[in-house]
Protein backbone atom coordinates (compact mmCIF):
# COMPACT_ATOMS: atom_id res chain seq x y z
CA UNK A 1 0.00 0.00 0.00
CA UNK A 2 1.38 3.63 -0.91
CA UNK A 3 -0.50 6.86 0.58
CA UNK A 4 0.44 10.14 -0.33
CA UNK A 5 0.53 12.08 2.60
CA UNK A 6 0.67 15.93 1.50
CA UNK A 7 0.31 19.36 3.32
CA UNK A 8 2.07 22.57 2.01
CA UNK A 9 5.51 23.29 2.66
CA UNK A 10 6.89 23.80 6.08
CA UNK A 11 3.57 22.95 8.05
CA UNK A 12 4.99 20.13 10.12
CA UNK A 13 4.26 16.87 7.52
CA UNK A 14 8.03 15.50 8.01
CA UNK A 15 7.46 15.75 12.05
CA UNK A 16 4.27 14.35 11.07
CA UNK A 17 5.72 11.42 9.69
CA UNK A 18 8.14 10.56 12.28
CA UNK A 19 5.71 10.50 15.32
CA UNK A 20 3.98 8.13 12.59
CA UNK A 21 6.73 5.84 12.68
CA UNK A 22 7.28 5.47 16.12
CA UNK A 23 3.24 3.98 16.18
CA UNK A 24 3.55 2.38 13.35
CA UNK A 25 7.48 0.91 12.39
CA UNK A 26 6.76 -0.88 9.74
CA UNK A 27 5.63 1.80 7.44
CA UNK A 28 8.16 2.81 5.10
CA UNK A 29 8.73 6.76 4.91
CA UNK A 30 10.09 8.24 1.42
CA UNK A 31 10.43 11.89 0.72
CA UNK A 32 10.03 12.68 -2.86
CA UNK A 33 11.48 16.09 -2.01
CA UNK A 34 14.54 14.25 -1.25
CA UNK A 35 14.94 12.39 -4.33
CA UNK A 36 13.76 15.23 -6.73
CA UNK A 37 16.75 17.11 -4.88
CA UNK A 38 19.15 14.29 -5.15
CA UNK A 39 18.56 14.16 -8.62
CA UNK A 40 18.09 17.95 -9.30
CA UNK A 41 21.95 18.17 -7.34
CA UNK A 42 23.42 15.36 -9.34
CA UNK A 43 21.78 16.37 -13.16
CA UNK A 44 21.33 20.30 -12.50
CA UNK A 45 24.50 20.97 -10.31
CA UNK A 46 21.59 22.52 -7.21
CA UNK A 47 23.26 23.05 -3.79
CA UNK A 48 20.29 23.53 -1.34
CA UNK A 49 16.96 21.50 -1.33
CA UNK A 50 14.80 24.77 -1.70
CA UNK A 51 15.95 25.88 -5.17
CA UNK A 52 14.27 22.49 -6.98
CA UNK A 53 11.11 25.43 -6.67
CA UNK A 54 13.39 27.32 -9.51
CA UNK A 55 13.64 24.81 -11.98
CA UNK A 56 12.31 25.09 -15.23
CA UNK A 57 8.81 22.71 -15.79
CA UNK A 58 10.68 20.53 -17.78
CA UNK A 59 13.65 19.44 -15.28
CA UNK A 60 10.48 19.68 -12.33
CA UNK A 61 8.87 16.83 -14.79
CA UNK A 62 12.24 14.93 -15.24
CA UNK A 63 13.03 14.82 -11.74
CA UNK A 64 9.60 13.75 -10.25
CA UNK A 65 9.53 11.37 -12.93
CA UNK A 66 12.94 10.08 -11.47
CA UNK A 67 10.98 9.90 -7.87
CA UNK A 68 8.18 8.42 -8.86
CA UNK A 69 10.24 5.42 -10.94
CA UNK A 70 11.91 4.62 -7.78
CA UNK A 71 8.72 4.71 -5.12
CA UNK A 72 6.69 2.77 -7.39
CA UNK A 73 9.58 0.06 -7.25
CA UNK A 74 9.18 -0.28 -3.48
CA UNK A 75 7.65 -3.28 -2.13
CA UNK A 76 7.45 -2.61 1.37
CA UNK A 77 4.20 -3.03 3.09
CA UNK A 78 3.07 0.12 3.68
CA UNK A 79 4.97 3.28 1.66
CA UNK A 80 4.03 6.90 3.23
CA UNK A 81 5.12 9.08 0.65
CA UNK A 82 5.75 12.51 1.97
CA UNK A 83 5.10 14.68 -0.96
CA UNK A 84 3.24 17.90 -1.76
CA UNK A 85 0.44 18.08 -4.07
CA UNK A 86 1.31 21.48 -5.50
CA UNK A 87 4.11 23.50 -5.67
CA UNK A 88 4.06 27.28 -5.99
CA UNK A 89 6.76 28.25 -8.44
CA UNK A 90 7.78 31.36 -10.02
CA UNK A 91 5.81 30.05 -13.05
CA UNK A 92 2.47 29.41 -11.08
CA UNK A 93 1.96 26.26 -9.61
CA UNK A 94 2.93 22.82 -10.71
CA UNK A 95 1.49 19.46 -9.36
CA UNK A 96 3.86 18.00 -6.85
CA UNK A 97 2.22 14.96 -8.17
CA UNK A 98 1.08 14.73 -11.81
CA UNK A 99 -0.43 11.86 -13.40
CA UNK A 100 3.13 11.36 -15.18
CA UNK A 101 4.56 10.82 -11.83
CA UNK A 102 1.34 8.94 -10.21
CA UNK A 103 1.46 6.42 -13.00
CA UNK A 104 4.60 4.87 -11.52
CA UNK A 105 3.88 5.82 -7.99
CA UNK A 106 0.02 3.72 -8.31
CA UNK A 107 -1.42 5.11 -4.84
CA UNK A 108 -4.10 3.52 -2.77
CA UNK A 109 -5.02 6.64 -1.43
CA UNK A 110 -4.43 10.39 -0.04
CA UNK A 111 -3.93 12.46 3.28
CA UNK A 112 -4.11 15.55 2.92
CA UNK A 113 -2.85 17.32 6.56
CA UNK A 114 -4.63 21.08 6.58
CA UNK A 115 -3.36 23.70 9.46
CA UNK A 116 -3.67 27.24 10.50
CA UNK A 117 -1.70 29.29 7.92
CA UNK A 118 -0.70 31.58 11.13
CA UNK A 119 0.79 27.75 12.65
CA UNK A 120 2.68 27.55 9.34
CA UNK A 121 4.15 31.11 9.45
CA UNK A 122 5.25 30.35 13.16
CA UNK A 123 6.71 27.13 11.94
CA UNK A 124 8.90 28.25 8.86
CA UNK A 125 10.41 30.84 11.08
CA UNK A 126 11.37 28.28 13.43
CA UNK A 127 12.95 26.28 10.45
CA UNK A 128 16.52 27.48 10.03
CA UNK A 129 17.49 24.84 7.71
CA UNK A 130 15.72 25.65 5.06
CA UNK A 131 15.57 29.34 2.66
CA UNK A 132 11.69 29.39 2.15
CA UNK A 133 9.73 32.39 0.14
CA UNK A 134 7.96 34.55 2.22
CA UNK A 135 4.51 34.07 1.71
CA UNK A 136 0.82 35.61 3.18
CA UNK A 137 -1.73 33.59 5.76
CA UNK A 138 -3.65 34.39 2.35
CA UNK A 139 -1.24 32.77 0.24
CA UNK A 140 -0.81 29.54 2.45
CA UNK A 141 -4.55 29.20 2.51
CA UNK A 142 -5.09 29.68 -1.49
CA UNK A 143 -2.43 26.74 -1.65
CA UNK A 144 -4.46 24.31 1.08
CA UNK A 145 -7.42 24.81 -1.32
CA UNK A 146 -5.27 24.00 -4.66
CA UNK A 147 -4.11 21.17 -2.75
CA UNK A 148 -7.82 20.08 -2.22
CA UNK A 149 -8.47 20.90 -5.48
CA UNK A 150 -5.45 18.42 -7.05
CA UNK A 151 -6.03 15.57 -4.19
CA UNK A 152 -9.97 15.37 -5.33
CA UNK A 153 -8.82 15.07 -9.23
CA UNK A 154 -5.96 12.37 -8.36
CA UNK A 155 -8.73 10.40 -6.33
CA UNK A 156 -11.02 10.84 -9.66
CA UNK A 157 -8.41 9.95 -11.98
CA UNK A 158 -6.84 6.59 -9.49
CA UNK A 159 -10.25 5.68 -7.92
CA UNK A 160 -8.45 6.20 -4.47
CA UNK A 161 -10.14 7.34 -1.14
CA UNK A 162 -8.87 11.35 0.02
CA UNK A 163 -8.81 11.41 3.80
CA UNK A 164 -8.57 15.28 5.39
CA UNK A 165 -6.73 15.46 8.51
CA UNK A 166 -7.63 18.98 9.93
CA UNK A 167 -5.31 20.56 12.17
CA UNK A 168 -6.78 24.27 12.01
CA UNK A 169 -7.07 24.56 15.73
CA UNK A 170 -4.32 26.50 17.75
CA UNK A 171 -2.61 24.05 19.86
CA UNK A 172 -2.11 23.86 23.52
CA UNK A 173 1.34 22.82 23.53
CA UNK A 174 4.10 21.96 21.30
CA UNK A 175 3.80 19.16 18.54
CA UNK A 176 -0.08 18.93 19.37
CA UNK A 177 -0.88 19.08 16.11
CA UNK A 178 1.88 16.54 14.60
CA UNK A 179 0.42 14.09 17.62
CA UNK A 180 -2.49 14.25 16.84
CA UNK A 181 -2.12 13.90 12.77
CA UNK A 182 0.03 10.77 13.30
CA UNK A 183 -2.69 9.32 14.96
CA UNK A 184 -4.67 9.80 12.19
CA UNK A 185 -2.74 8.86 9.85
CA UNK A 186 -2.05 5.14 12.05
CA UNK A 187 -5.93 5.47 12.00
CA UNK A 188 -6.40 5.34 8.27
CA UNK A 189 -3.42 3.05 7.67
CA UNK A 190 -5.18 0.17 9.48
CA UNK A 191 -8.80 1.29 7.93
CA UNK A 192 -7.21 0.48 4.19
CA UNK A 193 -5.86 -2.62 5.37
CA UNK A 194 -8.92 -4.16 6.13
Amino acid sequence: MKLLVAAVPGAGKTTVLEYVKKKFSKAKIVSTGNLVFDYAKKHYGLKNRDETRKMTMKQQRTAQDNAAKKIGRMRDKVVLVDTHLSIKTPSGYLPGGGTHMLRHIKPDGIILLEFRPEDVLARRRKDKSRYRDKETEEEIETQQHVNEELAFSISNEFDIPVDIVNLRYKQKKEFEHAKKAANEVVKIIKRLQK
